[in-house]
């Protein structure tokens, strides 16, 4: 080979073992790459922090005690037969009261809605709160109920549909649109959506009344379910009973805002246990799922023993009813607790006889800060304390003027306080479940203390 063509092929070798070399660099440099981390950005996206304007505080009261066929040319007409007693504050002076009409042909019929706009951009705090005495040869009992803001959904329990009830679920839209109501009653057979309760159009400023019996006949523990579109509604249930012609009692009964897996019924009146009939009843739902509820309950007075607590299996979609009549007499706070969300209340009567009357404790949710509370007049008035986790001081100042009661609730005990009618600014250093009950002569009531509306908490915006 002469020296020109080694030459040649000498350069032509050592250029393929350097592109062979760099593109061995380059794969080996790609892999290492791709194992090594490689650089992170991550956009925090703008955003606004801003709290709304608080909304009006709007209230809406139970109104008179209905009576349901009077008359003889009107066995479907209502009329009024006790007016309602109410106490509001402590912005009386600056709330509007409208009237809420139609449940009745005349204007004996109104109940109150009050109104309170916001002042300095918070809400206005406002309470309400009524009660009615009715003695007549077919309507008897003392009723008292807490005004109460408009709920998209809320439930209803207690009443019946058997002879001798003769109950009346009341609709409210105090607001300034009309509203179109869902009932859902869940009953021996479980839920059912009756005809009668379907779209039902409550009108802004209206009440609309449907007897309970109409959604469902020969129920002994119905349970009802109430939801609302285009504007929410104040729902309540009025409840009354006659037993061989002579009348048995009648009652206001608070709504439920929500299922829940705790329920708490502070201030049950437990006054006779009857000659083989129920005196005091537990009534228990769970809507969705099949769970077991555990039974607790506390008696006001120290030196009355506690009972053992119970275990009641719940069937999905059936009202469950349990007897509590073997209790010793006294005043009790009822607290469920339960694996699924459910409701519930508990019923109690002074008696069977004539003269007897009858009440139904609904749940009280957790008050962990200060908030007014209305106690509307009655005999035997008195806020019942349920203490939490935590041992509380709580106090209750009258808005109007007047001493203060101050008390301390021991946690897992209850505690009654003696109050007269008023509005009161109730404080608590620590989470405690309220309600006002009444017990007198042949009359029993009561009613759960909410808290007030929350201020808005601020709202995060993203542009």
């Amino acid at each position: 080979m002469s020296d020109r063509r080694l030459a040649r092929f000498a350069a032509t070798s050592a250029r393929v073992v350097a592109g062979a070399a760099v593109a061995g660099a380059a794969v080996v440099g790609t892999v290492v790459a791709i194992a090594a981390p490689w650089p992170q950005y991550r956009a925090e996206p703008v955003s606004i922090q801003a709290t709304p304007a608080p909304g009006d505080t709007v209230l809406a009261c139970d109104g008179p005690v209905l009576a349901l066929g009077r008359s003889a040319d009107a066995a479907n007409g209502l009329s009024a037969a006790a007016a309602q007693q109410i106490v509001s504050g402590p912005a009386a002076s600056e709330a509007e009261t409208t009237a809420l009409t139609g449940a009745t042909g005349d204007s004996s019929g109104e109940a109150e809605a009050l109104r309170a706009a916001p002042r300095d951009r918070v809400q206005t705090p406002l309470a309400a709160a009524g009660s009615s005495t009715v003695v007549s040869d077919d309507l008897i009992g003392f009723s008292a109920s807490a005004c109460r803001p408009p709920l998209a959904e809320s439930w209803l329990v207690g009443g019946a549909t058997t002879t001798g009830a003769n109950d009346l679920v009341v609709l409210a839209n105090p607001g300034s649109v009309p509203a179109t109501v869902q009932l859902s009653v869940y009953g021996a057979q479980g839920l059912s959506s009756p005809p009668s309760g379907q779209n039902i159009v409550v009108a802004a400023g209206q009440r609309r009344v449907v007897p309970l019996a109409g959604l469902l006949l020969g129920e002994e523990s119905p349970v009802v379910r109430v939801e609302s579109a285009g504007a929410p509604v104040h729902a309540s249930l009025q409840a009354s009973l006659t037993r061989l012609l002579l009348p048995g009692g009648s009652d206001q009964v608070a709504p439920l805002a929500e299922a829940d897996t705790r329920l708490v019924m502070p201030g049950v009146q437990v006054l006779t246990t009857g000659e083989g009939q129920a005196g005091t009843v537990l009534r228990l739902l769970s809507p969705a799922s099949d769970t077991t509820a555990s039974v607790t309950l506390t008696p006001v007075d120290a030196a009355t023993a506690a009972p053992a607590p119970v275990e009641i299996p719940l069937t999905a979609g059936l009202p469950t009813s349990y007897d509590l009549s073997g209790l010793a007499a006294g005043v009790y706070t009822v607290d469920v607790s339960a694996g699924a969300p459910i409701v519930g209340a508990t019923w109690s009567t002074t008696g069977f006889g004539e003269g007897a009357d009858f009440a139904w404790y609904a749940p009280a949710p957790e008050t962990t800060t200060g908030s007014v509370v209305a106690v509307a007049p009655g005999a035997g008035s008195s806020v019942v304390l349920a203490g939490g986790d935590a041992d509380a001081a709580v106090t209750l100042t009258p808005v109007e003027g007047g001493t203060p009661v101050s008390t301390t609730v021991a946690a897992g005990t209850t505690v009654s306080v003696p109050v007269d009618a008023a509005v009161y600014r109730l404080e608590t250093s620590a989470p405690v479940r309220a309600a006002v009950t009444y017990s007198g002569d042949g009359a029993l009531a009561a009613y759960p203390l909410w808290p007030a509306d929350a201020a808005a908490s601020a709202l995060t915006i993203l542009p």
